[in-house]
């Protein structure tokens, strides 16, 4: 997956998500709407089968709308993990 910014300020982050869609974006979305410093988290895909998605995250200062974005990224991953674990462990 590419990943390209688009504008990166102190507390502000636009990134392009290539050959993402809602189900990505919507779950970027609410595990960064978690962290207590990210004050907005949303994305927009201006076509689905033209456009990619772009991702808007600003945070209040307290931390980098980078940071956020890497710690949601690494909750997700764990989330996921556990959830192939349990998913593989009930079908035997």
């Amino acid at each position: 997956m590419e990943v390209k910014i688009l504008d990166d300020k102190k507390n502000r982050l636009i990134i392009e998500v290539k050959d993402a869609d809602h189900t990505l974006c919507n779950a970027m979305k609410a595990e960064l709407l978690e962290d207590k410093h990210v004050k907005i988290a949303t994305y927009s895909i201006k076509h689905p089968q033209i456009s990619q998605p772009q991702m808007i995250v600003e945070t209040d200062g307290d931390e980098s709308p980078r940071n956020a974005l890497i710690n949601a990224v690494q909750r997700l991953q764990k989330i996921n993990a556990k959830f192939k674990k349990e998913f593989n462990s009930g079908i035997r």
